[in-house]
């Protein structure tokens, strides 16, 4: 059970990881629209619009990173198995 949960730990960090930088690596906090530049055409002036998109940020990271470490920190309080021989 031990190993279980460390090896659940480290596959849930590195999805954590592969998923945040996947998205964009936003060192900001999670948002769901983005703002995107656009030029008026006729007028050749520039202004914003919002584009729905989800992008998560360093506070999704933390959570996933914080709920490995927990599950990391329970496997040590766990017992070995012990082998019996006789």
């Amino acid at each position: 059970m031990r190993r279980t949960l460390q090896l659940l730990a480290l596959g849930l960090a590195l999805a954590t990881i592969g998923f945040w930088a996947a998205k964009g690596a936003h060192t900001g906090w999670t948002q769901d629209r983005v703002p995107v530049k656009q030029v008026d055409e006729v007028t050749g002036l520039e202004h914003i619009t919002y584009e729905d998109r989800y992008v998560p940020g360093i506070d999704m990271l933390g959570a996933g990173l914080g709920l490995a470490v927990a599950l990391a920190g329970v496997s040590l309080f766990l017992s070995k198995k012990k082998n019996s021989t006789t």
